[in-house]
């Protein structure tokens, strides 16, 4: 029968015949993800099993990437477990020091992720890797210890929503304004425990990075996955981070899907979502002219060098308002040195911005640059939840680079174009 992507991608890791959505099947893995903040639990619940060993010391990643470089005593501890036990089990992919990014920009670039994989990740976002074509999502810390274990776990075949992506987008609006649109448009349960496949034309005109930045957010829809097709895009941007016998993959001409949604770019302005969810999602210009105190540049949704070049053309010859803290923090060492040699650093130093390490940070309210009661912040970052940058009592707006780097310049939420 048609398959859909997510159909197809579980299939050829299933010995069992996938018929349809709501099925469970049991699916052998391609690698198992935890962090500085998750992995300790998994730890824990591993060494509860009484596992002796991870199935496959290649196909385990820990990456200490939320509260690093430590914090404090108790995230130092956290990532003392985390060490000691990759130590001890031998595993190739742990990831703490000078080699250490924001894990779902980490692994892409290292070749450790990609089309077709099943992925699982003590992360939410574990989803990003969806934009290469991989079936990758979130779970607790006791499946991922059972993932860790066992090499396998099980899922209900998700039902799949198509999304086509039409038309052209202007200057300085791009794939996380197509992604809040739609949430905007369906809801943050709009695609619970479904797949979100995209689609059309100006799916397959985005940048890779671009894809990994909707895939991101799918979670912010509530969905199990977020699926690119592979394409000759996608088998590129693989084989140039090391990967060798990928394969295109796509959907069947036929395949059922449950729903069809329709996101155009024409005529787009850039995409705000306002506190405190992500689907209240309103046109830069409804919300224009707020002031902020704060501006976050990175995270694993937009610290890619795609996103920082946005931002840094936006910054270039300007200064961040003297009432804000413009923060950068590029996703991952490489990224940061790639952004060094383009004189991308030098550009955000000069307009007064604080250029930090490859950490998540501020993102969850972790650390290096939580807000005060009453404070507001810009982000690119893909939450705004009460709370979630640091105080109850503070907002976070979610954008693009473009409009996150123009705020910063003006003081207040502004339409870039206007800069």
């Amino acid at each position: 029968m048609p398959a859909t992507l997510a159909e197809k991608i579980l299939q050829q890791h299933s010995d069992e015949q996938i018929t349809g959505p709501g099925q469970i099947v049991r699916c052998r893995l391609s690698l198992v993800l935890a962090n500085d903040i998750t992995a300790p639990l998994a730890i824990k619940s591993f060494e509860k099993m009484g596992a002796a060993a991870v199935f496959d010391k290649d196909k385990i990643a820990i990456v200490a990437d939320h509260f690093t470089p430590n914090k404090d005593i108790a995230s130092a501890e956290q990532v003392k477990v985390c060490r000691e036990f990759a130590k001890k089990m031998g595993i190739t992919h742990y990831f703490e020091g000078g080699n250490v990014g924001v894990e779902h920009a980490l692994l892409p670039e290292l070749g450790l992720v990609g089309p077709g994989d099943v992925i699982i990740g003590a992360d939410s976002h574990t989803c990003t890797y969806g934009g290469l074509g991989a079936f990758a999502t979130g779970m607790g810390s006791t499946d991922i210890a059972a993932g860790m274990a066992l090499g396998e776990t099980w899922f209900k075949v998700p039902p799949t929503i198509q999304v086509i992506l039409t038309g052209t987008l202007r200057q300085w609006v791009g794939a996380k304004d197509l992604m809040l649109a739609l949430i905007g448009t369906i809801g943050v349960s709009g695609a619970l425990y479904k797949a979100l496949e995209f689609t059309g034309d100006l799916a397959t005109a985005l940048s890779v990075e671009g894809r990994m930045t909707m895939s991101n957010m799918a979670i912010e829809a509530g969905g199990k996955v977020g699926l690119f097709p592979a394409d000759a895009k996608t088998l590129a941007y693989a084989a140039a981070h090391g990967r060798t016998g990928d394969v295109a993959l796509a959907a069947d001409p036929k395949a059922v899907y449950e729903r069809t949604v329709t996101i155009n770019a024409d005529g787009m302005e850039p995409q705000i979502a306002c506190p405190h969810l992500p689907d209240n999602v309103k046109p830069v210009s409804a919300v224009a002219g707020l002031p902020i105190d704060q501006a976050v540049i990175g995270s694993c949704t937009n610290g890619r060098i795609e996103d920082l070049r946005e931002a840094a053309a936006i910054l270039k010859g300007k200064k961040v308002a003297d009432s804000v803290r413009c923060i950068v923090l590029p996703a991952t060492p490489n990224i940061w040195r790639q952004a060094l040699a383009e004189g991308l650093i030098e550009t955000f130093m000069a307009a007064n911005c604080i250029v930090g390490p490859a950490t998540c940070g501020p993102c969850l309210g972790g650390h290096m640059g939580i807000l005060a009661g009453g404070e507001r912040a810009i982000a690119t970052t893909n939450r705004n939840f009460k709370g979630r940058m640091g105080s109850l009592e503070s907002e976070v707006y979610l954008s693009g680079p473009a409009a996150a780097a123009a705020a910063a310049i003006a003081g207040e939420i502004i339409d870039p174009a206007k800069v």
